[in-house]
């Protein structure tokens, strides 16, 4: 099992409740094991997570212990494709509950979140903010100046903040306002967006297979500093300590892998802000330092969209001291960085009302889920993993989004236009139900050949958008009859969709 990092959640509420209902729920225990098993007598207590919300997978959450009370009803978990985030209501009448996570689990979608947080200029509802050090002020988000928020207090005045030091769930309304709002003010530069770049006539690949030996360069190495830079052929990697070019070449296979799938399918995915040619790739030695720099405490890996970078911390990377250097470990794998390396290649316009939420992030979850291998992506034959990481736990219980079989949606026109907030207020069901309508899209509409979903995002790099430019996916059908086509093909699948009525 991964080293666990105990998170304990203060005791709330009365003692009576539990003790008026008896001492059914008391010392119950749920055991994820990396294999998904769960310990008989668990069961109970295990279907009421799932049902209260919080989600209970192989790999990520493997232990839930609970001692001295029960477990309350009324809460709902956010997680990400390679963590989870505690619930905000999750609570004891006695004692407290221990949440035992894998090394560095990720927060909800902190890591495209927190790349919009430049150029915000958005009037907000007056809230409650809290700092780090849980103290609260009542304001009125303006906008984000760099690093710093602007808010204005009841009085009037407006005063800037540190945007480390608001609270992770501060961070995360900012962020979310900021994809409400629509976007950054001025289009993000983008490194490949020339016209001849727009691959929408190309095949669809069966297998992406990186098979050069990646050269990697030495750009500056500086001790004093403590700057370290190294480049493959598209990425600059930026370190804190010195890495070997063994090591480097190794972890470097996934990113160039990567970033070939990314350029490959025929979606016109050339967007990224490089710099000189390169996309820019920060790694930390300590994971405390990666946190200073502005990476979400509980994540693995996080997408700076206003500086067009990914931080991530060297253990992400299987990267380990050992003596005086460091080695690679390259059995370890995480989705966490092909989703996040396919969001800083992803082109502003895909992060617009329209494509956002359902198609933004279904295609960072589609190459996640991908299989990959020592540089090789198996594309073809990858419903199988969809479905299975969509549906339960993924392959080989690898972690998935557990949905089930039969999956619940709102109109799908709604789901398709909601706003970012909205779409992380039911983070497991937003990511795999993007993801498998993303697929259905991809492989199962029409002749199965995506040719409206290339028109959809042709139409995007054009200029049109909203629900203009979902008319041009919808083809002359209604939402109705879209939903109809999409719960048909599923179901062809075993998956069974239900939309609710406008």
């Amino acid at each position: 099992m991964d080293q666990l990092h105990p998170l304990d959640i203060p005791s709330a509420g009365g003692e009576n409740e539990s003790e008026k209902r008896g001492d059914e729920d008391e010392q119950v225990q749920v055991h994820l094991h990396q294999h998904g098993e769960i310990l008989p007598q668990s069961r109970r207590l295990r279907d009421r997570l799932v049902s209260g919300g919080w989600l209970v997978r192989s790999g990520f959450v493997h232990e839930v212990r609970r001692e001295y009370g029960r477990l309350s009803r009324d809460f709902q978990a956010v997680t990400s494709p390679c963590g989870a985030f505690l619930p905000p209501s999750l609570c004891s009448t006695r004692g407290k509950f221990h949440l035992g996570f894998p090394f560095k689990p990720n927060a909800v979608r902190t890591l495209s979140l927190l790349a919009l947080f430049c150029g915000l200029s958005h009037a907000a509802e007056i809230r409650t903010w809290t700092d780090v050090q849980n103290r609260k002020i009542e304001a009125t988000l303006v906008r984000v100046e760099g690093e710093s928020v602007v808010l204005k207090l009841k009085d009037g005045r407006e005063v800037p903040l540190a945007l480390s030091k608001l609270s992770e769930a501060d961070r995360l309304h900012v962020a979310a306002e900021k994809i409400t709002s629509g976007g950054s003010t001025s289009p993000t530069p983008q490194a490949d967006a020339s016209p001849d770049k727009l691959n929408f006539d190309a095949p669809w690949p069966e297998r992406i297979k990186f098979t050069e030996d990646p050269e990697i360069n030495t750009v500056e190495e500086d001790a004093e500093k403590k700057r370290f830079i190294y480049e493959s052929a598209n990425y600059r990697y930026v370190c804190d300590v010195r890495l070997a070019k063994s090591v480097v070449k190794g972890f470097a296979v996934m990113f160039e892998a990567t970033h070939l799938f990314c350029r490959t399918m025929p979606l016109a995915i050339n967007g990224g802000k490089g710099k000189d040619g390169k996309h820019q790739i920060l790694l930390f030695e300590k994971f405390d330092d990666y946190v200073k720099a502005g990476g979400p405490p509980s994540s693995a890996g996080v997408y700076m969209g206003g500086k067009g970078v990914v931080m991530v911390p060297l253990d992400s990377l299987g990267v380990k001291p050992v003596g005086s250097g460091y080695m690679l470990d390259r059995d370890k794998s995480s989705k966490t960085l092909p989703h996040e390396l396919t969001h800083q290649l992803t082109p502003d316009v895909y992060y617009q009302k329209g494509p956002l939420g359902w198609f933004s992030e279904g295609i960072a979850e589609y190459v996640a889920v991908t299989p990959y291998r020592a540089g090789s992506y198996a594309v073809r034959g990858n419903q199988k993993d969809i479905f299975d990481y969509a549906t339960g736990y993924g392959s080989k219980d690898m972690g998935g989004r557990a949905l089930g079989t039969k999956i619940k949606l709102p109109p799908l026109k709604s789901f398709m236009l909601q706003s970012y907030g909205e779409f992380l207020e039911q983070p497991q069901v937003s990511y795999g139900c993007g993801l498998l309508i993303t697929t259905y899209f991809l492989h199962m509409d029409g002749a199965g050949d995506g040719k409206r979903i290339k028109a959809f995002l042709k139409a995007l790099q054009e200029g049109t958008q909203g629900e203009k430019a979902l008319e041009v996916l919808l083809d002359g059908r209604t939402f109705p009859q879209l939903e109809e086509d999409l719960t048909k093909a599923w179901s062809r699948k075993g998956v069974d969709f239900t939309f609710a009525k406008e």
